[in-house]
């Protein structure tokens, strides 16, 4: 009869743990060997067998591995969605990944002026490009879309009214919402119009010598359609600068790219926003812009420079990594060459035979059928469009638990399982990454 006196000390498990000691600290060691023996007292309560000092240090070597790999991790989206939200949005371009390594490498200029040797600003870094890619007369970065509305609200019409259509009061991912946004700021919400139809004319009654500013925030996930209206921009423009108000344009996602020759829906560009007399536009970094996350507004300088010098400014500032990807990503912008180079704007150009080819190369090695399938840009953007792609189906019985084993190889592989099959697109699997996909796929 086995006995709980028959478990190993501690301390004789340490002396069986040198290696796990010199890998992962003595402290983590510990509480690792402690885990394990306790683990296996209840079980031993229960009528289980004593285990070993070589089975209790192998459970608790199993234990540390498991502690010590980062949640944050690498993966292979095989998913066909080009900005994947939970797979973190757009990969960036070999440009931007090196400007961050080396500015994150060691010090840079972040704030520092080097002819005069002195302090500088780190706005500096980034607003030239943002106006040449724009054409605004200024602009800034904070860390997300949201925050650069909250800023933008609360520099210009905290303790005010800000005017919105009732359509316009989105909720975005996470169950953030733009009123609440708009509520933060100190801004009064007021509400117009309806939820499908909104005129010139309820903007217009609704104009108040406690007005301070027009939003208009772009429904980027969803898509309302049949006994619609909506107001353009333009004459939004024309109709609070006539009352003193400021037009702020929220566009979500946003692009400096025409969507349409890809065969999609058109998506606000950036450009067209300003041209048509927002003062202020936001819009996010990580989407079809393909950088960092990062908030960016753009517009009139007079205002950008009051959203600079607002206290919140400070606390939601982009750090020095996100200015140098942003910088790099954009820069492919200014060289006219971000369809070449930027990833999102590559999976979204990427041509069906191309991507057919590849799939069959796929099948060749692991075997499958290559059937047409739908990708979907995503992130909050162009909702309902979809792109033609081809996709490999592996011969598997159960899709689901094909699925959990690909995301448990190493890297991860995230696939799709629509009409019982499993699907792996290769418009979104990055050129380096196919050695990686066809071990996994080796494994099922």
């Amino acid at each position: 009869m086995t006995s709980l006196s028959d478990l190993p000390s501690i301390d004789a498990l340490l002396r069986a743990s040198a290696g796990l000691q010199a890998q992962y600290g003595h402290a983590q060691t510990v509480r690792a060997l402690r885990e394990a023996v306790e683990t296996a007292r209840q079980a031993a309560l229960s009528g289980s067998p004593i285990p070993d000092a070589a089975s209790l240090v192998g459970r608790a070597a199993a234990m540390l591995a498991r502690d010590a790999q980062p949640t944050l991790r690498p993966v292979i989206n095989a998913t066909g969605v080009i900005v994947h939200t939970n797979l973190g949005r757009a990969p960036l371009s070999a440009e931007a990944l090196d400007a961050i390594r080396a500015v994150g490498g060691g010090y840079s200029t972040l704030e520092y002026d080097l002819e005069p040797g002195q302090r500088g600003k780190r706005d500096r870094h980034i607003e030239r490009i943002l106006r040449d890619v724009t054409g605004a007369e200024a602009g800034m970065v904070v860390n997300n879309n949201a925050s650069g509305v909250l800023l933008a609200l609360t520099a210009l019409a905290a303790g005010r009214e800000a005017i919105i259509s009732r359509g316009q009061l989105v909720e975005i991912g996470g169950a953030f919402r733009v009123p609440d946004v708009m509520q933060q700021s100190g801004a009064r919400m007021v509400e117009i119009g309806t939820t499908n139809r909104t005129h010139l004319g309820d903007y217009a009654a609704a104009i108040t010598a406690d007005s301070a500013a027009i939003v208009r925030a772009h429904a980027s996930n969803f898509k309302v359609i049949g006994f619609t209206e909506s107001v353009p921009l333009a004459e939004l423009a024309a109709l609070a600068h006539e009352r003193g108000l400021w037009l702020l344009d929220d566009i979500g996602s946003g692009t400096l790219i025409d969507t349409t020759p890809f065969g999609l829906a058109p998506e606000p560009r950036v450009q067209d926003s300003l041209a048509a007399g927002a003062d202020l536009v936001m819009f996010s970094g990580d989407k079809l812009l393909g950088g960092p996350q990062a908030g960016i507004i753009v517009g009139r300088a007079d205002l950008i420079d009051r959203l600079k010098r607002h206290p919140l400014a400070r606390a939601i500032r982009a750090d020095k990594l996100c200015l140098a990807g942003l910088s790099a990503t954009l820069e492919h912008y200014r060289r006219g060459e971000a369809l070449e180079r930027v990833p999102v704007w590559r999976m979204i150009g990427a041509a069906p035979e191309a991507i057919r080819a590849r799939a069959e190369r796929w099948a060749a090695v692991v075997g499958g059928d290559v059937i047409p399938s739908e990708s979907t840009v995503g992130g909050g953007s162009l909702p309902g469009e979809t792109l033609p792609t081809w996709a490999l189906s592996p011969r598997v019985d159960a899709p689901n638990a094909a699925a959990a084993r690909l995301r448990a190889h190493d890297p991860p592989v995230i696939a799709r399982v629509a009409q019982d099959r499993l699907l792996l697109d290769p418009r979104t699997v990055l050129p380096e990454q196919d050695a990686d996909l066809l071990a996994a796929l080796k494994e099922l």
